[in-house]
């Protein structure tokens, strides 16, 4: 063969490699319209079926000289490429995507700007046990200048036989309890039956871990005109807990702040394993802000304030934990709740943390 021959050959490869780009450019915008179809259909982007069927039918018109198992390798790969579109396309429609709202969502509280860079805290009691506990409370965080407070009137316990919370009752202390020292109250919801009653008392409704993917809870929250504080659930993944989010904001309410508190591992040595990666992770990927319950993902009153330091330096909006005026006798969570001395040192602490690395409270 000529070298001449072979450059000509050499350029028909080129030729032939501009027009396989260019046709699987336009397969891959074919797939992302079908992708389309099927999110309004509600369809499943998923379908072996129909992969198979794509499989036998290049099969048929298969007259080599590649061997079949070569070209089931090499269209497996441009499927699988394609589904990844899908999914890539459905990310940048999501509501709560970065991709969808570049800037940074700021939710205001009671004159609270949170995801601004500043960083927030939220702390109060477990369970609300009696207008006297959380009074207690609720004046050690007047004390510091703080704007929230946090505390269960509903308490999902894993046992049946665990105090359940006081209900309507708690929700009549928290507001009695906002009114008197100008905190905002931040309370679990555990069914949307609860809803209508507890939004006369609460200013942010929280869903729980356990409530997280509580489909018809989220939805409910998603109609009311109030910020929403949505935790992780204990085995989530993170695309799990967008998702959730993003129930939320499919009916409405924007005003949602993410909140990691640990997720279940092997390891015993804290309550849940605090995955402090997710925070970045939620910042890039969404723009709602994201705060960290150091309390239930580590569950250790002794590791409280590094893993606070460690949330505000990775980025977190804030800080959530708890406080009782006496752990010991404490109805919920007696192991890892900080008395008010305690409170008083982790919160001095993480302010001179914050201070010596510039971090502005």
């Amino acid at each position: 063969m000529s070298h001449v021959d072979l450059e000509a050959l050499r350029a028909r490869v080129d030729e032939i490699n501009v027009e396989i780009l260019q046709l699987i450019n336009e397969r891959a915008g074919v797939v992302q319209e079908i992708g389309r179809v099927k999110e309004k259909q509600g369809v499943n982007r998923y379908d072996p079926l129909r992969e198979r069927h794509m499989l036998d039918h290049l099969k048929e018109n298969n007259s080599g000289p590649l061997p079949q198992s070569t070209v089931e390798h090499i269209f497996k790969e441009i499927f699988k490429t394609a589904l990844e579109l899908q999914v890539d396309d459905q990310k940048k429609a999501l509501l709560v995507s970065r991709k969808k709202k570049s800037e940074d969502t700021v939710v205001e509280i009671n004159g609270e700007k949170i995801g601004t860079g500043t960083p927030s805290f939220v702390f109060g009691p477990c369970a609300v046990e009696s207008y006297t506990q959380v009074a207690e409370v609720a004046a050690a965080i007047q004390s510091k200048g703080l704007k929230l407070i946090r505390g269960g009137a509903y308490k999902p316990r894993t046992s049946p036989y665990d105090f359940q919370g006081l209900g309507l009752e708690g929700l009549k202390i928290l507001k009695q309890i906002s009114q008197e020292y100008g905190l905002a109250v931040v309370s679990e919801i555990v069914t949307p039956s609860h809803l209508d009653e507890a939004l006369d008392y609460v200013d942010v409704v929280q869903v729980g871990a356990r409530n997280m993917q509580n489909f018809e809870l989220l939805k409910a929250v998603g109609s009311i005109n109030k910020p929403v504080l949505l935790k992780r659930g204990i085995a989530a993944t993170l695309d799990e807990f967008i998702h959730a989010a993003e129930y939320i904001m499919s009916q409405g309410n924007d005003q949602i702040i993410l909140c990691e508190r640990g997720i279940r591992t092997y390891e015993r040595a804290t309550r849940n394993t605090l995955d402090i990666s997710a925070v970045p992770i939620l910042k890039q990927e969404t723009h709602l802000p994201v705060f960290v319950d150091v309390t239930h993902s580590t569950g250790r009153r002794d590791i409280l304030l590094p893993a606070a330091k460690a949330a505000i330096a990775i980025g977190a909006d804030g800080v959530m934990a708890e406080v009782h005026p006496d752990p010991a006798v404490a109805l919920s969570d007696a192991a890892q709740q900080m008395n008010l001395q305690q409170f008083d040192e982790f919160y001095n602490s993480l302010q001179k943390f914050m201070k010596t690395h510039e971090v502005h409270a």
